[in-house]
C-alpha cells in the first residue's frame, strides 16, 4: 500500500530530532523494558537509529504522529525490522500494517532477499506477532549477533 493510500497517511524519513518522535521512542523503550529483562531488550537507542545502516520512518495522519518503524541493513541481501511502534491514540487503525507495507516495499526496492525481526515473547507482544504472521513471517533461529533467549522471538520471511 502506498503511504497515502486510504486517507491522509504520510510516511516520511525521520531524523529523530522532533519532540513527538523522541517521546514515542522513549515510550517504546520503556515498554520493552517493562515486558522483558534489560539483557533481553534489543531495541536501538537514538544513536543506533541514526546509524548509517538504519533508515527510520515516522507515519503521520492529519499532522499528528501515528507511529514509526525502521529498516536496518544487515548485509546486501538481508534486512531487519526495528522499532515498530504505534502511538496510543492510533492503535487499531492500521498504522503498523501501513508501516510494515512500507518497510517491505523499501526492502524489495533495495533488492533484499530476506527480512528478519526480533521481538519479545510475552503476552504484550502477541498483537505484533499476529501482524507479522499475517505478513508471512515465520519463526526462525537467532540471526545476526542475536543469541537464543527465552524472552525473544525471531521471525523472518523471504522477499
Amino acid at each position: 500500500m502506498s503511504p497515502n493510500a486510504g486517507g491522509d497517511w504520510q510516511i516520511v524519513e525521520d531524523d529523530l530530532s522532533g519532540a513527538p518522535i523522541r517521546a514515542l521512542l522513549e515510550r517504546h523503550f520503556a515498554g520493552m523494558l517493562a515486558n522483558s529483562p534489560a539483557g533481553s531488550c534489543h531495541f536501538l537507542d537514538f544513536d543506533g537509529l541514526n546509524a548509517p545502516d538504519v533508515t527510520f520512518w515516522s507515519i503521520h495522519r492529519g499532522g499528528e504522529l501515528a507511529g514509526c518503524g525502521a529498516l536496518k541493513m544487515l548485509d546486501a541481501e538481508h534486512g531487519e525490522i526495528k522499532s515498530m511502534r504505534t502511538a496510543d491514540a492510533f492503535l487499531r487503525q492500521g498504522v503498523a500494517a501501513l508501516m510494515l507495507d512500507h518497510i517491505l516495499t523499501e526492502a524489495r526496492a533495495r533488492g533484499l532477499g530476506r527480512l528478519s525481526l526480533e521481538t519479545g515473547s510475552g503476552a504484550a507482544f502477541e498483537p505484533a506477532l499476529a501482524l507479522y504472521r499475517r505478513y508471512g513471517f515465520e519463526d526462525c533461529a537467532p540471526f545476526a549477533d542475536y543469541k537464543p533467549d527465552r524472552f525473544s522471538r525471531f521471525m523472518a520471511r523471504a522477499l
